[in-house]
């Protein structure tokens, strides 16, 4: 039986379709702005991703930028300054007051609307001490922020190459962890073989087993240290998580025969740090100059342009208003002229026919009353010139001349001590190298011998002069020295990727 209202299931199941249609792309297309890890990444592919796609790098990136337009923002200082306005204005119609008085009782009339425009042109110059060293200030801020941004250039690819470095060593734990696997297998067979002929017992069977269980235990884990260092190695990258990546870059343990004074002459120049805090030194002293120049005198030059019209919507106020006065001015004319008539020696009369209102006369007021928005009547130019010499502010310049000098000072105390910290690094991670290469020597040497004591357990356990405890012991050394193998030659790399982040460049040859 169809339900009483089919056409609501109809629209319900439209709108629900319509909401999947909606919401399917969403999820996409967040992870569309990330992009997706190569089949086969070598480090300075790895580091070059990193620099074009990780987010906190370029961050630090953007701020370039605002420093280049510091710079102009200064540069821009020393220019004059150009300003230009202009507006519109209505007033409406009514009777205006005058005093007491209105335009009616004038006999006027009420005003018709008015319409107005005006414009003003400006150039304003203005020079001073502040100015001047705030170019040098924003020259000095920019190049911190450069060196700040070598900083974190440095810094992602020192994580980046370590994160790099322990995708390697984990992957290296598989291959021993599977090593580790087999030679568990091969001893089970030949305690299984043993336990054939009666030579040997149950217990050393289950022993064996276990052996076999713990490896494949061990194995699992490794597989996925593997997978965990790949996906935070691509999340230090900036790349979508996947675990098939080949990483292709291989790295040799070298005996390291730099110097300490050789790094530290490098270091010196390349470490972002000390150069960061170098520019910052460079930077407080504009601001000590900045601050020292309130006591210097200052220059304005200005000048100005400006016009304006005003219309009336009706110009026969106007036209009355004209007509009244040329009236008034022909009755003093012609009083004029009677006056010199009565004088004993009569005067010559004056001609009053030009004072009389004429059509041209209402045309000419017509046509200056259409002058909206663009017939402007210019105003007198203006310029001015102003010398401002500061004498007496208070203690506040002052104020801000000694917090500039002690900021100063604090710099150049950061940087020394920046540079003896430096001495230190260089000394300690090229001591830590040292040390790792020579463990990396001495722990292929122990391997040799735990390579050919498991040799000799399985000899002698094969032909019955040890028991199976004496090859599990063999054995467990042998994966001890593998792994104490595989830690120092990663020791090794990550102390040459420390110092290489000290000295500020690579070391390494790729």
């Amino acid at each position: 039986m169809l339900p009483a209202h089919p056409w609501r299931i109809v629209r319900t199941v439209g709108l629900l379709a319509l909401l999947l249609l909606a919401l399917a792309p969403a999820a996409p297309a967040a992870a569309q702005g990330v992009p997706t890890a190569p089949a086969f990444l070598s480090l300075d592919e790895a580091l070059e991703l990193a620099r074009r796609h990780n987010p906190g790098y370029l961050a630090a990136l953007n701020d370039r930028d605002v420093a280049d337009w510091g710079v102009k923002a200064a540069y821009g200082q020393l220019l004059p300054w150009a300003s230009a306005s202009g507006g519109l204005g209505w007033q409406g119609s009514g009777s205006q007051r005058i005093g007491n008085l209105t335009l009616e009782d004038l006999g006027v009339g009420a005003q018709p609307n008015y319409y107005s425009s005006n414009y003003s042109l400006g150039l304003n110059y203005s020079i001073s001490g502040a100015v001047l060293y705030g170019l040098s200030a924003a020259k000095a801020n920019r190049e911190q922020t450069s060196a700040g941004i070598d900083q974190s250039r440095v810094d992602l690819e020192t994580r980046v190459t370590l994160a790099y470095l322990d995708v390697l060593r984990q992957k290296e734990a598989v291959e021993l962890t599977g090593q580790q696997l087999e030679r568990a297998r091969f001893n089970l067979r030949l305690v299984q073989g043993q336990a054939e002929v009666g030579t040997a017992t149950g217990l050393a069977v289950n022993q064996a087993e276990v052996q076999v269980g713990r490896a494949e235990v061990t194995l699992i884990q490794a597989e996925n240290a593997v997978a965990t260092a790949t996906y935070r190695l691509l999340q230090t990258i900036g790349l979508r998580p996947s675990p098939a990546v080949a990483l292709t870059t291989a790295f040799e343990v070298e005996a390291p025969d730099w110097t300490a004074p050789e790094l530290l002459d490098i270091a010196l120049t390349n470490n972002p740090v000390l150069r960061t805090r170098r520019f910052g030194r460079d930077a407080a002293r504009e601001g000590v100059g900045s601050a020292r120049s309130a006591y210097f005198p200052s220059l304005n030059l200005s000048l100005g342009w400006s016009g304006f019209t005003r219309q009336a919507s009706n110009s026969d106020l106007l036209v009355a208003q004209a007509q009244a006065g040329a009236a008034s001015s022909f009755a003093s004319c012609q009083n004029t002229n009677e006056l010199y008539s009565r004088l004993a020696d009569p005067l010559p009369p004056l001609d009053c026919s030009g004072l009389v209102f004429s059509d041209d006369d209402r045309q000419r007021v017509i046509a200056g009353n259409d002058v909206f928005p663009f017939d402007f009547t210019r105003s007198p130019p203006s310029a001015s010139l102003s010398v401002s010499v500061p004498i007496f502010q208070g203690f506040a310049r002052q104020q801000q001349l000694e917090a500039a000098q002690a900021r100063l000072d604090d710099s150049e105390y950061q940087l020394r001590e920046q540079e003896i910290a430096l001495q230190a690094d260089v000394a300690i991670r090229l001591s830590q190298l040292q040390t790792a290469f020579r463990s990396v020597e001495l722990e292929e040497r122990n391997q040799s011998y735990a390579d050919e004591q498991l040799r000799l357990a399985r000899e002698q356990y094969r032909v019955g002069l040890v028991p199976f405890l004496d090859l599990v012991e063999a054995e467990t050394v042998k994966v001890q020295a593998d792994r104490d193998l595989l830690t120092a030659i990663y020791a090794y790399h990550d102390a040459l990727t420390n110092l290489e982040a000290v000295v500020g460049q690579t070391l390494r040859e790729r």
